[in-house]
Formats: structure tokens, sequence, C-alpha cells
């Protein structure tokens, strides 16, 4: 018996259209799609790096799919600016209601037999602790990257978000974090000739 047809992942495909950081100029173009591949690729090297340097043990590969599918409710509910999602906890409040719906209605396009299965990706509320803390640092990185990628482009409009973000990441003083920004951030900086070697 044939499965009935699901619109899910055409949706979460859609992601690529949705732009990022809407309220800034930005130099360079940043869509939800990519940032969240890079956001589910630095969560996971954190969880590698808590595990073999920091005496974790997490699952790395469930670190990586949650990320993957952090900002999938951002198909149906837009990207919200950060400031304007955390203008006040009114705003916050009715915005975790509606990204409660829509985590919903994205799970409702699935199979009956898949919507456990991906609830435990896409409702971060399922997410286990130490999944979650590692998801929203590599989200963090990410936004990070992308201002000093801005910065260095030329666009000073980044700044203070690069000032806002990087001591966020010095407050909460995680040792991946550290060793990420220690290890892998200055190559970000690099012209693609001094990333090649020799």
């Amino acid at each position: 018996m044939p499965a009935s047809l699901s619109h899910f992942f055409a949706y979460i495909a859609r992601l690529r259209w949705i732009r990022r950081w809407g309220l800034m100029r930005n130099a360079i173009e940043e869509n939800v799609a990519t940032h969240s591949w890079e956001v589910a690729t630095i969560a996971h090297a954190l969880a590698l790096i808590s595990n073999r340097h920091f005496e974790g043990q997490v699952d790395a590969d469930r670190v990586a799919a949650a990320a993957l599918y952090h900002d999938a409710t951002e198909v149906i509910t837009g990207d919200m600016p950060t400031p304007v999602k955390y203008h006040s906890s009114v705003m916050r409040e009715a915005f975790g209601e509606i990204e409660h719906k829509a985590e919903d209605e994205l799970l409702d396009l699935l199979p009956a037999s898949l919507k456990d299965d991906f609830a435990t990706y896409v409702k971060e509320s399922q997410w286990p602790e130490e999944v979650k803390t590692l998801v929203k640092a590599a989200d963090r990185l990410s936004a990070w990257l992308k201002c000093q990628a801005e910065i260095n482009a030329g666009n000073k409009e980044f700044e203070p978000a690069a000032l806002q973000i990087r001591q966020r990441l010095e407050v909460e003083n995680l040792p991946e974090v550290r060793y990420f920004l220690e290890v892998f951030a200055p190559s970000y900086s690099q012209p693609l000739d001094h990333l090649l070697g020799d």
C-alpha cells in the first residue's frame, strides 16, 4: 500500500529562500538553510570536542541532527530578528508560542509513523540539556562568524552585534567554544590560498 504524500521536506527545502539578518545591510547574503548547515557542523564539532577534550559523553550525531532542524520553524514564521524577538518578555513569550505552533504544523506534514522520530529534532523542548547547550552555542558561534565576515568585508554595521555575541559567548564560558575559537575560528578570515597550505 503506497504511503500518503508528505510536504515536509518540500517545506524544509524552502529555508534556502529565507534571508537572515533582515534588519541589517549585508555585504554577504545568508539564508536559513546555509546557516542551519553551518550550525550543524559547528555543533557536531563542539560535541566531539567535548567528548575528546573535556570528558563529555554527548551524542554528537544527535546534536548535529537537532542543529540541522533548529531553525526549521522559520519556514513558517520567517526569520525574526533577535532585537525584535527579545525586545520584551511579552514579545519573547508571544514568539515562543508562535514557534511551538509552527513546530506542530511542520510535524503534522509528516506521515504519522515518522512524527515522533522527527519531533526529537524539531521540538527544542524534547532536546536533552547538553544538546540544547551545544546547539545554542553553535548558533551563536555561527552568528559571530557571520559578523566577522561582514566586518572583514568593510561592513561596520555588524560591529555592535559581533561585540555583543562575543561577550555572550565569554559569559557562557563553555570550554568547547573556547577550543573552537582558538583552533578553528582564526582560519575563517584567511584567503583560500592560505587554507590549502603547501
